[in-house]
């Protein structure tokens, strides 16, 4: 089998708050991680990412390593990280493009990693492939229904498309059901508009109603109110109605409050009644807090992007377009700011740092109860991301 490595160009290094702890290869992208989806079109392994070197000891179950030296082989695959590829193409050739820019190629020598990007940037005889290109962070969230409608009925294609016993079916699309998910009877499954695939180990509540097009990953749970158009990964908890939201993975929002249009990073929590804006009282588009300042998104609709390990107080409200980053703690009764530097710890007014050992005992508990160690490798990369954080007026 060939291996895949995966680039962060300069316009992937920006996508905060999940740069600062994250590649870009290891971000959901409609059902699956860009990473998963590359291997499965390539048919290779993932052998590592090469990105932002405060990323070295990034660790995750399934993810490629970081690789900040060295030589990629002969025969491997070279990939811009922030192309998603349909995961209906079968490639042909040693060089992929989309809109005019190279997103693939197969390497014909050894090349040393500080060439990958280059190699994407060079000419030669290529071919189209379909996909989406994420040339912001809030790309995720505009790619997000097209790309379920899409990857499901691919991602579903071998599963039963039975309703399960005393299970409630709405309209035309499929409904996959991975034998070993756990569905309570009274649950709704809403197909009017899109598809739902439900995985093995999920675990779906009585009168719990869930809209399509929706992706609940593995070890999931689900508990009433609506739930839909949204991608859940692995081992997440999700009560309250949800909309349009995206979740890495290993993620809480175990109660009550709307999250809409929103991206939550691993280990994110949110308090009992937190609440995201997603919509503007003006209707208009909405403004985010970037790298390069406040940058307009063209987005109607857009909640809170959440980094990785962030966790909110109880009753917290979010407005329209918010960044909480990676680490930050953030509480108090009334509304924070729309850009919260990562590991921030207080409320609105009144933050300061959270220490880097308080932070690394709360998130080797948190990760403990899910049975996931935090190990010296990533202790090191996430200290190497706290000394590398963004202040909001950067």
């Amino acid at each position: 089998m060939s291996v895949v490595y995966f680039v962060d160009d300069a316009q992937a290094r920006t996508f905060e708050p999940f740069a600062l702890t994250r590649p870009c290869g290891e971000m959901r992208s409609g059902a699956l991680l860009i990473r998963e989806r590359w291997e499965r079109v390539l048919g290779a392994h993932a052998a590592g990412h090469v990105t932002s070197s405060h990323l070295a000891g990034f660790g995750e179950p399934g993810a490629a390593p970081v690789v900040s030296s060295g030589t990629i082989a002969a025969e491997s695959w070279i990939v811009n990280a922030r192309f998603s590829p349909a995961l209906s193409v079968v490639p042909d050739g040693d060089r992929l493009v989309a809109d005019g820019f190279v997103v693939a190629v197969r390497v014909a020598e050894d090349v040393s990693t500080e060439r990958a990007a280059d190699l994407l940037t060079a000419n030669g005889p290529s071919r189209t492939v379909a996909g989406w290109w994420m040339h912001e962070v809030w790309d995720f969230i505009r790619h997000l229904a097209p790309m379920l409608e899409s990857d499901l009925p691919i991602l579903g294609a071998s599963l039963s498309n039975d309703v399960p016993a005393d299970a409630i079916r709405l309209g035309a699309h499929d409904l996959f059901v991975e034998e070993g998910a756990l569905i309570e009877p009274s649950v709704c499954f809403d197909l009017t508009g899109g598809p739902i695939l439900i995985r093995a180990g999920a675990h779906v509540q009585s009168f719990t109603r869930l809209v399509g097009p929706l992706y609940v990953g593995q070890g999931s749970t689900v508990m009433a109110d609506r739930v839909g158009t949204s991608s859940i990964g692995d081992v997440c908890r999700v009560h309250g109605e949800l909309s349009n939201t995206i979740f890495i993975g290993h993620a809480n929002k175990g109660h009550d409050g709307f999250v809409g249009h929103s991206i939550l990073g691993r280990w994110v929590n949110l308090g009992a009644g937190t609440i995201t804006s997603n919509l503007k009282n003006t209707y208009g588009t909405v403004q985010l807090w970037t790298p390069a300042g406040i940058r307009e998104t063209g987005l109607q609709f857009l909640g809170t992007l959440f980094g990785d390990h962030a966790k909110t107080g109880i009753g917290l409200r979010l407005t329209t377009g918010s960044v909480l980053g990676a680490g930050a703690n953030v509480y108090g009764s009334e509304m924070p700011p729309k850009a919260v530097a990562p590991f921030s710890w207080g409320e609105a007014g009144a933050f300061q740092d959270y220490r880097l050992d308080k932070f690394l005992d709360v998130a080797g508990r948190v990760m403990a109860r899910r049975h996931v160690e935090l190990g010296e490798g990533s202790r090191a990369q996430l200290a190497a991301s706290y000394a590398s954080r963004w202040s909001v007026e950067a």
